[in-house]
């Protein structure tokens, strides 16, 4: 008998804790569990829950910030493209510094590529993607593969010359030892624009509105801009 109310106060005990409460019937009929809504099994978790976000209430959807971030590419395009420049290409350079230099970080270097970031790749590629696409409109085949092959050949060894010119002003090289960079670094540069970008801007030119498409190039540089503050800092 006493092991019968042992089991008894065990499963009431049990059933408790999962959310359901044992309701005995009248006469010789077995007990019936009523269920009680735990926390876990209410169907509207989602609403109480902060993993789910209801993007008609909380700014920016389920990435919070978005939505304003959107905003302010709207009112202020060039400084915001400017701004995310800056943060693409400070963690290309830190990340390059820490796992691939060896550390420890360099400071000046550092600030030196992000700037430039800040004051050309940002502007400069707002303005000149705006002008790309308004002469070659579209994302069919022949638009697309005419504005990779644009940027490919005209646009990238400009921007890489004025990268290396910013570099050697900013070390303060002379125009001839500027000269002898570009002359010597240019194509290998260049080069590895080739083995990266085409694909990237395949997929630029064809899905990522003009709005996006510094954020989108800056997300893919962070990588790229490694191997350019290798090669840019290169004596």
């Amino acid at each position: 008998m006493k092991l019968f109310s042992t089991i008894i106060v065990s499963s009431c005990l049990a059933t408790q804790a999962f959310g359901v409460t044992p309701v005995v019937s009248k006469g010789l009929s077995k007990p019936a569990l009523v269920t009680h809504k735990s926390p876990l099994r209410q169907k509207n978790v989602a609403d109480v829950s902060p993993l789910f976000r209801d993007p008609t209430i909380t700014r920016g959807g389920a990435i919070p910030g978005l939505q304003a971030y959107s905003d302010a590419l709207d009112k202020k395009p060039i400084t915001m493209k400017a701004l995310t420049s800056l943060v693409g290409w400070f963690l290309g350079d830190l990340l390059a510094q820490l796992f691939i230099a060896g550390g420890p970080v360099d400071y000046k270097r550092l600030a030196t590529l992000s700037f430039f970031g800040f004051i050309y790749h940002g502007p400069s590629g707002h303005y000149f993607y705006n002008w790309l696409d308004k002469q070659v409109p579209g994302t069919d085949a022949i638009p697309v593969f005419s504005k990779v092959a644009i940027d490919q050949i005209i646009w990238c060894p400009i921007f890489m010359s004025v990268f290396f010119t910013y570099l050697g002003l900013v070390n303060g090289d002379s125009l001839s030892t500027i000269g002898a960079k570009i002359k010597n670094d240019l194509f290998t540069a260049c080069q590895g624009s080739w083995k990266v970008w085409p694909i990237v801007h395949l997929i630029n030119f064809k899905f990522v509105s003009n709005k996006w498409r510094i954020p989108y190039i800056n997300a893919v540089q962070i990588a790229f801009n490694m191997f350019l503050s290798l090669l840019g800092t290169k004596k």
